[in-house]
């Protein structure tokens, strides 16, 4: 039985299992209305999901990271399915948050041919952190976006190609924390997640599953 510290993970699978059935005693109680806090429960509630099922099957550093570039570029693909197959056209957010998992996927990819020792692999875990948290944080104000309800959404903005080309990079970013109207679209859902919030359940477990591959063989 794998085992991290003294908690045995039939233990984490309890306490998930524990989580999921809040979850739905929460709902219930909340109504069957969307909102930020039911948002929020389901990012955490799947954020330990993904991230306790990660550390579980955790090969080998070397495999580890070839499997965290093969993630990265598989939700890569699936982005511009989503674009090119089934119409759905990113926003500001949601092309800087695809920046910054292909740049994830990049470190893997980087972690993979170096084969790093712990130190190395401290350096690639903190690059993922960096890269990862400015990764949540937009997640974060995507999924805070997407629960404004209708009379405060802000107004569409300019496209992301005309703000590089028309505005100094720190203005670019500025407008794109801040959000348009095109933002607050879901689109997608899966679970009971638009888009943003699997990717912040994401930036969540990739960095945990960096930093677990510190102390990995």
């Amino acid at each position: 039985m794998t085992r991290y510290g003294n908690v045995p993970w039939p233990w984490a699978g309890l306490v998930l299992t524990l989580a999921l059935l809040g979850q739905e005693v929460l709902f219930r109680w909340l109504g069957s209305e969307p909102s930020l806090t039911q948002t929020l429960y389901r990012i955490a509630v799947m954020s330990i999901g993904v991230s306790s099922l990660a550390l579980i099957l955790l090969p080998p550093r070397k495999v580890a990271y070839l499997l965290g570039f093969i993630v990265c570029a598989a939700l890569m693909g699936w982005a511009l399915w989503l674009q090119y197959g089934m119409g759905i056209e990113p926003c500001p957010l949601c092309a800087f948050q695809r920046i910054a998992v292909s740049v994830i996927g990049i470190i893997f990819l980087a972690a993979f041919l170096h084969n790093p020792r712990n130190l190395g692999a401290a350096i690639y875990a903190g690059l993922v952190l960096i890269v990862a948290g400015g990764g949540g944080a937009l997640a974060a104000r995507h999924v805070w976006l997407q629960s404004l309800p209708p009379d405060q959404v802000p107004a569409c903005g300019m496209g992301i190609s005309y703000m590089i080309e028309s505005m100094p990079f720190l203005d670019v970013l500025k407008k794109v924390y801040a959000g348009s109207g095109e933002c607050a679209e879901k689109g997608w859902e899966f679970r009971g997640l638009a888009i943003p919030g699997w990717t912040f359940v994401f930036f969540i477990a990739v960095t945990i599953y960096a930093f677990a591959l510190i102390r990995r063989e």
